[in-house]
């Protein structure tokens, strides 16, 4: 059943996957709504679908692409529907709903129950590491997209197109991609944390030239480095916004790492 429910979340995501579409030519007031109350929807169908695979298997962790995938769509939904709660705005979604429709569709084509590539894995610290780094790949995926919009914006206002005229303030679209980067940071840093006690009790020692652990380093680094400008330097606007794509490139980049890396590889399910 859980599949079944995924399936159903898929179908309320299609909703703001037609929005993102029409957005990109015009503005929908109800579109706009009826995509909303179809994300909310979809979300819950997702958590009832991860809540059941869990479970059903008896485990809280997953190892395997597709649940993987399932799991980071569900969380970035989240993560954006926490941003239309404080800022009333459903621009991100216009590449939010893209993304979380296609996590959401290849998981519901291939899921299978949760799986542990190791028993002595079993542990809440493998849950807390899972969840709070996920998390932080969501927050950073949120403050991406505040990055693109920025540009997006910026470029609109100079040349004075209507085109996605509906996009917030900068000062405001700057905003979200720096709340979102003070939410993902501690998330990320503590799930690092918890990875490494895994890694101790699962390995007996955690192998920094592991590709998977080497370019999560590196990620946590180049986050911490955008903070760092944000907080002291004073950086805003434009030169804010490519350093966000410069770090979910990275964060790209670890994830990916998870196909190859000899201590922390999905399970191709």
């Amino acid at each position: 059943m859980s599949l079944f429910w995924l399936r159903v979340a898929l179908c309320c995501y299609a909703v703001g996957l037609t929005y993102a579409l029409v957005a990109l030519t015009r503005t929908s007031e109800v579109l706009s709504k009826v995509a909303l109350h179809a994300a909310y929807l979809g979300m819950v169908f997702h958590l009832v679908a991860l809540t059941e695979s869990v479970l059903l298997s008896g485990q809280i962790a997953l190892a395997s692409v597709h649940n993987a995938e399932s799991l980071l769509g569900f969380l970035i939904m989240m993560v954006f529907l926490l941003v239309y709660l404080v800022y009333k705005t459903t621009s991100p979604g216009i590449v939010v709903f893209p993304l979380v429709f296609v996590l959401t569709f290849v998981a519901a084509t291939g899921q299978q129950p949760f799986l542990l590539t190791s028993p002595g894995m079993r542990t809440g610290w493998l849950f807390a590491h899972i969840a709070m780094i996920f998390t932080g790949y969501a927050a950073l995926f949120l403050s991406f997209v505040a990055s693109l919009l920025y540009l997006i914006q910026e470029r609109r206002l100079k040349s004075k197109t209507s085109m996605l005229s509906r996009l917030p303030a900068l000062e405001v679209i700057d905003e979200i991609g720096y709340r979102s980067l003070l939410i993902g940071f501690p998330f990320m840093t503590l799930g690092l944390i918890a990875g490494t006690v895994v890694a101790e009790a699962a390995y007996g020692r955690v192998n920094l030239l592991d590709p998977k652990i080497l370019l999560s380093i590196l990620m946590w680094s180049v986050y911490m480095v955008m903070l760092y400008t944000r907080w002291n330097a004073g950086w805003r606007g434009r030169r804010a916004a490519y350093l966000a794509t410069g770090a979910f490139v990275a964060a790209v980049v670890a994830w990916a790492a998870n196909y190859f890396s000899a201590m922390h590889r999905f399970v191709q399910s």
